[in-house]
């Protein structure tokens, strides 16, 4: 296989944190595409694994992700060249930002333009859990747990770390059972 420039890694992964607004979910979508589908890096069903280690692993999702894939094309430094990449954009902002700060706040255009994104963030989100829920075995398991961790997420101030700890719990346990059920059949 060949190995995948390292400069290539890191400008594909500035340009997803450079364009990306929102944060992990709205980045899902566009790290799907460039990643699945442009680059063929990784497949739908690693993607939709990685988005599940991701958000329940400390740290940010575009940081996680990027990480994983990046060591997955070259190893530590791919990993250390991605992060960076899907790093610097956000810095390089919010220095910006820092600098300017009374500017923007005072800017109608800016603050018309903040608005639109903040409005289009949700689109993006719903865009990423579609394609990647695509992939998902629908069973009643499955189906509970999502209805379970909806109304406990919105439903409730239950934390949501605890939340995403329990239903990885279930998906464990479910695994167990499976396995134990396939094992009784064999014998």
């Amino acid at each position: 296989m060949k190995k995948t420039p390292l400069y290539e890694i890191f400008w594909l992964f500035f340009k997803i944190g450079l364009f990306t607004f929102g944060g992990g979910y709205a980045m899902m979508r566009i790290m799907h595409r460039e990643v699945v589908e442009k680059k063929e890096w990784s497949d739908d069903q690693t993607m939709l694994d990685l988005v599940s280690i991701a958000e329940s692993t400390p740290g940010p999702f575009a940081i996680n992700a990027s990480t994983f894939i990046g060591y997955r094309q070259r190893g530590f430094l791919g990993s250390l060249i991605a992060t960076l990449g899907v790093v610097l954009p956000s810095f390089i902002v919010i220095i910006l930002i820092s600098l300017f700060l009374q500017a923007f706040s005072d800017n109608t255009l800016i603050q018309g333009f903040l608005k639109g994104i903040n409005a289009g963030v949700p689109v993006l989100i719903f865009h990423a859990w579609y394609k990647l829920g695509k992939h998902l075995k629908i069973n009643i398991l499955n189906i509970s747990v999502m209805i379970f961790g909806f109304v406990v997420a919105f439903f409730t101030s239950f934390p949501i770390v605890y939340l995403v700890l329990i239903m990885a719990l279930i998906g464990l346990l479910s695994s167990f059972i499976r396995r134990g059920e396939t094992n009784d059949t064999l014998s």
